[in-house]
């Protein structure tokens, strides 16, 4: 036999959230003495708590005063006891494995569960928002809109093909600050086919997020500034400044997914820590 029996009753689930349940009075007189008022039925003469298909019922999100549905889940949650259990006293199952499975399981359930409870009441929508609010450091940076124009190099590039390229950069940069379009000249000249379409049109460019050369160039512009030609890895740039640098805020909607993940993680790891320390295990013999 094994040694805990799932549902069988012997235990009340502690914790189980007490409430009025339907149950047929043809069932009640059958399976309850009249001094065991906890008893609901006997299954192969052992008796099942009514607290326990109370558990049931909570856990299969039936409500306890839905007669009908109440009295046939009975019927089946019944049958499956004493089915399991005659099965159980056949002998033709391996009870230690069984067992193992059945322990295994608890294990993954009782943890799982406990961290979910805990991490739902410790990592609350509140401090999430707090979290946001006091650092932010976190979710802000520096940021400046810019277009540019990319004469291309490679590994490949001689280097009287680069002094080509930067010469012609030159002429790119001369043409810019006498007057002409950037955005007329990035179509024209630039070899990056996705800027040049917008005109050169970058975006909003973070500090840091680019070739540091680049970074290092474009964050010292100011609006309407154009810069001097300057390699890069990816060949000669001519950049122009269309709005100067500004603290970009990221906002909580965005962010809050990542700030709830990282708290929880944090607080994983501390409950973790924390419950380690009160394990006791001792290892009374070698494999």
């Amino acid at each position: 036999m094994l040694e805990e029996r799932v549902s069988r009753g012997r235990k009340t689930v502690r914790g189980a959230t007490a409430k009025w349940i339907f149950i047929p009075a043809v069932i009640l007189a059958a399976g309850c003495s009249g001094t065991d008022g906890d008893t609901l039925a006997r299954v192969n003469g052992e008796p099942l708590l009514r607290a326990d298909f109370e558990s049931y019922l909570e856990h299969k999100r039936i409500p306890g005063d839905q007669e009908q549905k109440v009295s046939a889940e009975l019927e089946r949650y019944l049958e499956r006891e004493a089915l399991a259990d005659i099965i159980e006293q056949q002998g033709v199952l391996d009870a230690r494995k069984i067992h193992t499975e059945v322990n295994e399981f608890r294990k993954q359930m009782l943890i799982s569960r406990y961290m979910e409870t805990y991490l739902r009441e410790k990592v609350t929508s509140e401090a999430v928002k707090n979290f946001y609010a006091t650092n932010p450091d976190r979710f802000q940076s520096e940021k400046v809109h810019v277009a540019h124009i990319l004469l291309r190099t490679n590994s490949e590039t001689s280097k009287s093909e680069k002094e080509a390229l930067e010469t012609k950069a030159q002429e790119i940069y001369s043409r810019a600050t006498a007057g002409e379009e950037f955005a007329e000249l990035a179509a024209q000249y630039s070899e990056d086919q996705m800027s040049a379409k917008k005109g050169g049109d970058l975006g909003w460019v973070e500090e840091g997020a680019v070739d540091p050369v680049f970074s290092g160039t474009v964050f010292k512009m100011k609006e309407g500034d154009v810069s001097l030609p300057f390699a890069t890895p990816f060949g000669f740039h001519v950049v122009k400044a269309l709005e100067g640098p500004k603290v970009v805020k990221q906002p909580f909607e965005r962010v809050k997914g990542n700030i709830r993940y990282e708290l929880r993680q944090r607080a994983k790891q501390a409950e973790m820590e924390r419950l380690r320390k009160l394990m006791k295990i001792e290892k009374v013999a070698e494999l």
